[in-house]
């Protein structure tokens, strides 16, 4: 059973396997791409629920490997079929080389540098900018992973991964189209899932979740892949991906307005957000634009500033306290941006600032409305 604690004594307890039950659940997803995600939850874990009860005797929930022996080579049968189309289960009971990012201390751990000449750095920038995964990452973390990535040419037709097989990359497409097939229990041809074009990037679930390959990956024709081997992998990206939902948890549990979430609430807020670094006088948003997220400020001061005449003169709108959060007036009231903000940071240094999208906004921030809605008040009484 695990606790956690929101900071105000009320402690939660999670039950014991939960963790591994969504994780199960959410490979499925990225599977299967179900349409109906919800009758696809009421299936899954029906089976589920099945299969429990069809084991005569208990399995436990998880082994404990001993990190300094070698890991297994997977076992065919931690993977049973279930009474449904096109799926795989992994069973509960295997789970070897477990990462954590808190208690693995790896920042002593050799940084592997691939050389690469000017060209091929510019052309792995592109590749890399828009990948989702690397949003989390600071301007070090994304110049080790440059660093770490080396480029595999792949030929037509050939098997980039195959389903059943270890995790050793993580792959960033720069170029090509790749297959996506995964091979249901029993049947003698697999079943195409999805299709990459020129762009994305795939392998990640082995390595987050050390299992086998869920999918096999087969280029249609010639192309170019950046790869990212498993250590460094782990080493960069789940390591800065829990360092950053541990800072933000901590920035978003010291604002009152965000009394009203729940933990779990306030950790799905967390892994929303993204950091962006604006220079001393830069405009962050502009009065009359649209409202695209809602902003926290992590490092820096910040000035706004109300536009007349057309935007002839700007006033300076003064506040008794720091500016924590904004943006968020536009968003609520469904309106263009009603206020102009700079970063103003009196050292002249850089002002950063961690962004939530409007989507995200919109479906994590329900719970904190009607403070924003009083706040807002508050506001526009004093201005």
């Amino acid at each position: 059973m695990r606790t956690m604690n929101d900071g105000r004594n009320f402690r939660i307890d999670i039950p014991a396997g939960l963790t591994e039950m969504l994780r199960d659940f959410t490979v499925a997803v990225l599977q299967r791409r179900p349409t109906d995600l919800l009758q696809f939850a009421v299936e899954y874990f029906g089976n589920e629920l099945q299969e429990r009860r069809r084991i005569e005797r208990p399995v436990p929930m998880y082994v404990v490997v001993d990190e300094d022996q070698e890991a297994a080579e997977p076992d065919p049968s931690d993977f049973q079929p279930i009474n449904r189309k096109n799926h795989y289960a992994r069973r509960h009971s295997v789970s070897a080389e477990r990462y954590d990012p808190e208690a693995d201390d790896d920042d002593d751990d050799v940084r592997v540098i691939h050389p690469k000449s000017d060209e091929k750095r510019r052309r792995l920038i592109d590749a890399v900018q828009d990948i989702l995964i690397f949003r989390c990452l600071e301007t070090e973390q994304m110049g080790d992973v440059i660093d770490a990535m080396f480029e595999r040419r792949v030929a037509p037709g050939e098997h980039v991964i195959t389903q059943g097989d270890d995790g050793d990359n993580f792959y960033v497409i720069e170029s090509g189209t790749y297959d996506v097939f995964v091979t249901s229990p029993g049947a003698s041809t697999p079943s195409k899932i999805h299709q990459f074009a020129e762009h994305g990037s795939f392998g990640e679930l082995a390595l987050m979740y050390n299992m086998p390959r869920s999918a096999t990956v087969v280029a249609l024709n010639g192309g170019t892949l950046w790869a990212m081997d498993r250590a460094s992998f782990r080493r960069i990206i789940l390591k800065s991906a829990f360092k950053k939902r541990k800072m933000y948890e901590q920035l978003l549990q010291s604002l009152p307005m965000l009394d009203a979430l729940e933990p779990y609430e306030r950790m799905n807020l967390a892994d929303a957000l993204s950091s962006r670094t604006f220079a001393a006088g830069a405009c962050i948003i502009r009065q009359g634009d649209d409202a695209d997220g809602l902003y926290f400020v992590e490092r820096g001061r910040v000035r706004v500033t109300l536009s007349h005449d057309g935007g002839a003169t700007e006033e300076e709108v003064v506040s008794d306290a720091p500016t924590t959060y904004f943006g968020e007036m536009a968003l609520v009231e469904n309106q263009p941006r009603s206020a102009s903000v700079y970063a103003a940071d009196d050292e002249g240094e850089d002002v950063r600032v961690a962004f939530l999208e409007r989507d995200s906004f919109e479906r994590l921030l329900g719970p904190c409305l009607d403070i924003m809605k009083r706040n807002m008040e508050t506001y526009q009484k004093s201005t």
